[in-house]
């Protein structure tokens, strides 16, 4: 019987830390041990001593993980998600408005002034390029 009351705490310790999937002040966002953080929550024992996980609700942990992502490299922080990528933030230059030619027709055309912007940026790792160059995956 102890060692069910123990797991009982340990359970309730992990998930007041787990509520915030956000990075610390100053560190860096970890999607490993958010999303560790948000199953350990989510997660119940049974009488057996099996690990109940329902699918709802670990789709909820993984898209939540990936959304504080998403908002910790929209505030200017590299986001590495191992083996699929890294997100960044661009920032886009304004551009003036000015007379620009159609390719097609030949004629002239007024382009719009673009205001400057922040847009994100995914670049992949050098394996996934290397597996998309070679022709026998093709």
């Amino acid at each position: 019987m102890k060692k069910k009351t123990t797991a009982k705490k340990a359970t309730a310790k992990t998930t007041k830390s787990a509520k915030k999937p956000a990075a610390k002040k100053g560190g860096k966002f970890s999607l490993i041990n958010n999303l560790h953080e948000a199953i350990l929550t989510i997660t119940t024992a049974a009488k057996n001593g099996q690990v109940k996980l329902k699918r709802s609700e670990l789709k909820n942990a993984i898209e939540n993980t990936f959304l504080a992502g998403a908002k910790i490299a929209a505030t200017g922080q590299r986001v590495r998600f191992p083996i699929i990528g890294v997100l960044a933030r661009r920032d886009v230059k304004p551009r003036k408005a000015g007379k620009g030619v159609n390719p097609f027709t030949g004629e002239e055309i007024m382009v719009k002034a673009r205001p400057e912007s922040k847009k994100p940026r995914w670049s992949f790792p050098k394996n996934t390029k290397e597996i998309f160059a070679d022709k026998k995956n093709w």
